[in-house]
């Protein structure tokens, strides 16, 4: 049961290891091009939530991603026994949710620093980092996860 908590440890790692090298590596703003213009490197921060929402408000964010934490573990051990896709999902979402928990608590702040420019529709994606892509994949591996429950409950109900 306790195997998976690897992928958290391994996202939390890889999390603050990036961001330690922007932080120490680039200068605020600075951007270093990958693939330009689409891809690159901009070291920025982040003082609110997905997007710059509820900038700020650092003790909100502290108190939810306690909760946030919490739930994850308590679903993890009670309903996600035997479940390996849901259990990756929720160590993807807790190994994100503690690498930005990290930044607010000693930075006061989250660093950022993929840019991505989606050109065929010309949109400026958010600047993000490790840990928001492994809440993203998590979110999306949980819609999954829901999904194939209740897909399964209709069969049961259907015989």
């Amino acid at each position: 049961m306790y195997k998976y908590y690897g992928i958290a440890i391994l996202v939390i790692i890889l999390d603050q290891a990036t961001k330690w090298m922007v932080v120490n590596n680039m200068e605020l703003n600075e951007r270093i091009s990958i693939w330009d213009p689409w891809f690159g490197l901009l070291s920025h921060r982040n003082r609110g939530a997905a997007w710059g929402m509820l900038e700020g408000q650092m003790w909100l964010f502290i108190i939810v991603t306690i909760g946030v934490i919490i739930a994850i573990i308590y679903f993890y051990h009670k309903e996600a026994k035997g479940k390996p896709f849901f259990q990756i999902s929720l160590m993807l979402l807790l190994g994100g949710a503690i690498g930005n928990f990290i930044d607010r608590l000693f930075l006061g702040e989250v660093v950022d620093f993929v840019d991505v420019l989606i050109p065929v529709i010309n949109y400026h994606f958010p600047i993000f980092n490790i840990a928001d892509a492994a809440l993203t994949i998590a979110v999306i591996m949980l819609l999954i996860t829901i999904l194939m429950e209740e897909r399964a409950e209709k069969k049961k109900v259907k015989k």
